[in-house]
């Protein structure tokens, strides 16, 4: 289900971040020591009276050395377009500045809700500089100190207020739903034609309950698919085509949604930083992930390219060592036909549930040909196994304690798991829990 998105806008120096990251609190965080599996600041999920949302601070959109007001108006512009509701956020203590009434208008201009709050009111006798902010035309000002936390819960019901109702989805089980994600110019729109192909003659778009992502939905062979478009990316201006952190956002949108994710590559230029940060978040979000090597029929090639290349992607994405690769070229529909069968094997066993008995048997063999690890004298033991969830598979271990299972044990469990049940394609989680005794 898509969460509801709220965007933190502001001149430079009110507190975004502050407010941005006593909201989010310790959600920001990285499921797994792994290398390349990073976690950007500006995007992150949070949750308010049970119900998770999502928070953009645009204050981390950075558009070059633009002139001030340039810039904010972007980073307005960004939050317009993506949140369903605008926290505006101002500063007590300096009252009311031009640059605060310039994104007023631009904001009073969107017809989206906006709420607008007054940071730095850090004790009651400051409550009085939030009345100078009636006249930005945004109604009642909240009175909120990102420093201290005050005042952070009125704030939340105001934005909750104005988020639009849960509609019951109907999920579809049948349907895969799949994304192509990738920095720009590595080959996703052409991707996304060149798989759509033929079928475009059944295909329906859909608007997607992203704004502006186009969903399309075909069949091919019996299997229902939804291609999650990335889109948004032939918006307009400069911050929609130069902002890394930008298309980062726009990725993270798809792979909430999305069963499978295609990590795109190209092929002419190689891995770089980028394409390991948009990996990451697939990972990190336990989503089935397929490697798509875009543009291989641009590469001059011998008998040892492609094992070269399947190698390189290997040592740069460790932590995505059980996703398969794929190289096709957009262009000439080479090993394209191939994309459709792998998408339905992992997203199959991103569902997949193993019986408990079969899944003890296989976890009491690992054990017995590789005991479990001391420390100081203390020896972990697992008592049994069974699996808790699905996309992605979710191993528990009922252990005497959890303190004791260390990320290598870890690591060689789930290797024995995969050698048993394959499991190509989908992230599995294990994880400890102590037995009641």
């Amino acid at each position: 289900m898509q969460k509801p998105v709220l965007a933190i806008v502001g001149r430079p120096n009110v507190g975004k971040s502050t407010i941005f990251n006593r909201i989010v609190g310790d959600r920001v965080s990285i499921v797994e020591d792994m290398p390349g599996v990073t976690r950007d600041r500006i995007y992150s999920s949070a949750e308010w009276l049970n119900r998770e949302f999502n928070i953009i601070d645009t204050g981390g959109i950075e558009i070059g050395d633009e002139p001030l007001l340039h810039l904010m108006r972007q980073q307005a512009e960004v939050a317009i377009d993506e949140a369903d509701v605008i926290l505006f956020l101002a500063d007590g203590k300096e009252g009311v500045t031009a640059a605060d009434e310039e994104v007023a208008k631009l904001l009073y201009r969107s017809k989206k809700p906006v709420v607008l709050g007054v940071n730095k009111i850090d004790n009651p006798e400051r409550k009085d500089l939030i009345y100078d902010f009636y006249s930005l035309g945004m109604g009642e000002p909240y009175p909120v100190s990102g420093s201290h936390g005050i005042g952070l819960g009125d704030l939340l019901d105001a934005v909750f207020s104005h988020f639009p109702e849960q509609p019951e989805e109907e999920e579809d089980d049948e349907t895969i739903r799949f994304c192509l994600i990738g920095r720009p110019n590595v080959g996703k729109s052409s991707l996304v034609n060149a798989i759509l192909g033929k079928e475009r003659v059944i295909v329906s778009d859909i608007a997607g309950t992203t704004r502006d992502a186009i969903d399309s939905e075909f069949t091919r062979e019996g299997q229902k698919y939804t291609i999650i478009d990335t889109a948004g990316m032939r918006k307009r201006g400069k911050v929609y085509e130069h902002t890394e952190k930008y298309s980062v956002l726009r990725a993270l949108k798809a792979i909430e949604r999305a069963d499978v994710v295609c990590v795109v590559l190209n092929a002419e230029e190689g891995i770089i930083e980028q394409d390991k940060k948009v990996a990451g978040f697939a990972h990190e979000a336990g989503k089935a992930v397929i490697i798509i090597v875009n543009k291989w029929d641009a590469i001059e090639k011998d008998d040892k390219t492609l094992r070269e290349f399947e190698q390189k992607i290997r040592d740069h994405f460790l932590y995505l060592s059980y996703a398969p690769i794929l190289f096709v070229s957009a262009k000439t529909k080479q090993r394209l036909h191939t994309l459709y069968p792998l998408i339905n094997q992992v997203a199959e066993n991103h569902s997949l549930r193993i019986q408990t008995n079969v899944l003890n048997d296989v976890i009491m063999d690992a054990v017995a040909m590789n005991p479990t690890p001391t420390d100081n004298g203390k020896r972990l033991k697992i008592n049994y196994a069974t699996q808790v969830a699905i996309k992605p598979p979710t191993i528990a271990l009922f252990v005497n304690d959890p303190e004791l299972l260390h990320f290598s044990y870890r690591r060689f469990l789930e290797n024995k798991v995969r050698e048993t049940f394959g499991f190509t394609g989908t992230p599995i989680r294990i994880v400890a829990r102590k037995k009641n005794e």
